[in-house]
């Protein structure tokens, strides 16, 4: 480890200077950023504390990839590509993706790679917009309580593979009402049989039918509840040292292209905040997102070849087949893979690939509360294992609502609401944040500095127009179109449906709640404070004096002993 400073230019501008050094070290494979302050003379201030950074880019890439290509591309994509217009669907997809979903995917791993801070501290560049760091902090927490159930279901059904025949073929077993009808029948023309298959997830596993409705819930099922606790304890493992350890078919496609490559829930802003400052975030936006898309596409071709096959089989319509969400992946496709030789080989194999797909995207998630929180309040550096205890711990006692006898309504409601209308609402306040305030061009500059090259005219076209545009769109026809939840043929009463709103609107209200905040807290007229409100913070010293912007150069350097140094040449005006 050594340090060095770039030497200072000449500059036409009189004044105390001071120049900030930036080391990076590594150890142990693991690389971490310290920086301080040195005055003219010579005394060294320490202004943070050690960053980790990725040991190594593939980590960096896997994780984000892990993180984006998650269970919806396995129930969600299949389903919506179906049931809104098969082929015809892809089109909007596409072009969302083109327009919104890469531009606002680079746009978020260029934030969090430049100013090095999760989703809230990155907001330092236009003080009056942190509100939306917490909104999207906060709408990764609310899909924790419901996402890591999915992980639990899928441990559940993982452990059940393992026996010579798979419990859900026939209807022999104790939970199996005189309604079900094993696989050989023609069952589905029946509106009053059901598979076994069906019966075992809602009353083998869920118990649903100990339920009457979202009212009554009844007690966590202990067998759901060791589940849930193992899945806390594997991510609570993996998160507790950082990164060194891991029309309507309109709407909807918006909506997947955000949810699917996880724009909007923090998590590509905090893995981005540990990359090395230099990092070619233009390549790694480009290279996952296309990972993500193809993936989606892959198994939509797979998923159809299950259904065509359970269509044929039952003798009934495609669209009796095809379901949303928890019955694709736990009624139809282990039915599907019941009638395959050596079922319960694939059926290990089959749970195991959902438990990778769902355990790193819940990882992601926690990430982005745990850095988010963690950069914005200091203290928490120094307790990060017995924070993160905290979130998951606080994050499993919410879950256990999921895991009762009627948990399944809850589970329904969380996921039709923590991150509907909540998510396209704060990746619409980031974008005109950082387009309009912070600025297209500024932004621009940042990433020129990090790769070495301007985003071309199309990136900032989109930023800066096409995306803010078909976000705020997309918001509104997300609140026009709404259709209250429901599970099968239960609908939610009103005041269930008045609890989901709440909580989608206590993330969104974050935004208005800080501005007003931060707004008041500000010293000066309103003019000074609406000043200091947009102005980057390192720049507030500069609203007094009435100057526009802060001279700043910076100059990067890495060595070929895996140690690099980046200096920061701040020129104050005197």
């Amino acid at each position: 480890m050594s340090s060095a400073m770039a030497p200072v230019k000449p500059s036409g501008t009189a004044g105390p200077k001071e120049v900030e050094l930036i080391l990076v070290k590594e150890q142990n494979g693991v690389q971490f950023t310290s920086s301080a302050l040195v005055s003219p003379s010579g005394q060294t201030q320490p202004s943070g504390e050690e960053r980790e950074t990725w040991g190594k880019k593939i980590d960096f890439l896997l994780s984000v990839i892990g993180f984006a290509v998650d269970l919806a591309n396995v129930w969600r994509f299949p389903y919506l590509c179906y049931k809104k217009g098969g082929g015809a669907f892809l089109v909007p997809y596409l072009f969302f993706m083109v327009i919104a979903g890469m531009p606002l995917f680079y746009m978020e791993l260029a934030l969090g790679q430049y100013n090095r801070e999760g989703a809230a501290g990155v907001w330092k560049i236009c003080p009056i917009f942190k509100g939306v760091g917490f909104t999207v902090i906060l709408i990764s927490l609310y899909v924790g309580f419901y996402y890591n159930v999915i992980i639990a279901w899928a441990l559940f059904y993982l452990f059940s593979s393992f026996s010579g025949e798979l419990p859900w073929i026939h209807c022999n077993n104790t939970w199996n009402s005189p309604n079900c009808s094993d696989l050989n029948s023609t069952l589905l023309n029946d509106t009053y049989k059901t598979t076994p298959a069906l019966e075992y997830f809602e009353r083998g596993v869920l118990h649903l039918h100990e339920s009457s409705g979202i009212d009554d819930l009844g007690l966590p099922r202990w067998q759901l509840t060791s589940c849930l606790a193992v899945v806390i304890v594997v991510l609570y493992f993996s998160l507790w040292k950082g990164v060194k350890t891991s029309g309507k078919v309109w709407i909807e496609a918006a909506t997947q292209i955000c949810f699917s490559l996880g724009v909007g829930f923090g998590v590509l802003i905090a893995f981005s905040s540990y990359n090395k400052f230099s990092n070619n975030c233009y390549r790694d936006a480009i290279i996952t997102s296309s990972i993500n898309s193809l993936t989606s596409f892959f198994s939509g071709f797979v998923i159809f070849s299950f259904l065509g096959y359970m269509s044929h089989k039952h003798n009934v319509a495609l669209d009796k087949v095809a379901t949303d969400g928890p019955g694709l992946v736990f009624i139809i496709y282990p039915e599907a893979i019941a009638t395959l030789p050596g079922s319960s080989v694939w059926a290990v194999i089959f749970f195991i690939m959902l438990l990778t797909l769902g355990i790193d995207s819940a990882m992601g998630g926690m990430e982005s509360v745990i850095t988010g929180l963690t950069d914005e309040f200091k203290f928490l550096h120094k307790h990060r294992e017995l924070f993160t205890l905290f979130i998951v711990v606080f994050t499993f006692l919410i879950s256990l609502i999921c895991v009762t006898n009627g948990g399944i309504y809850v589970f329904t409601l969380l996921d039709h609401f923590a991150a509907g209308t909540s998510i396209l609402f704060g990746v619409l306040i980031e974008a005109i944040g950082i387009s309009w305030f912070y600025g297209v061009d500024r932004f621009s500059d940042d990433i020129q500095e990090m790769i070495g090259q301007r985003p071309g005219l199309y990136w900032r076209l989109c930023w800066k127009f096409v995306s803010p545009c078909f976000l705020l769109f997309m918001v509104v026809v997300s609140f026009a179109t709404f259709n209250p939840p429901k599970y099968g043929s239960y609908y939610f009463p009103a005041w269930a449906t008045m609890v989901g709103w709440c909580l989608s609107i206590s993330s969104m209200i974050m935004v208005p709640l800080y501005a007003f905040y931060k707004f008041c807290s500000l010293p000066g007229s309103f003019c000074d404070k609406l000043a200091y409100a947009i102005t980057p913070e390192t720049e507030h010293h500069l609203v007094e004096r009435g100057e526009v912007r802060q001279f700043t150069v910076r100059s990067h350097h890495t060595s070929s002993h895996r140690t690099a140094k980046q200096t920061r040449l701040q020129q104050f005006n005197g």
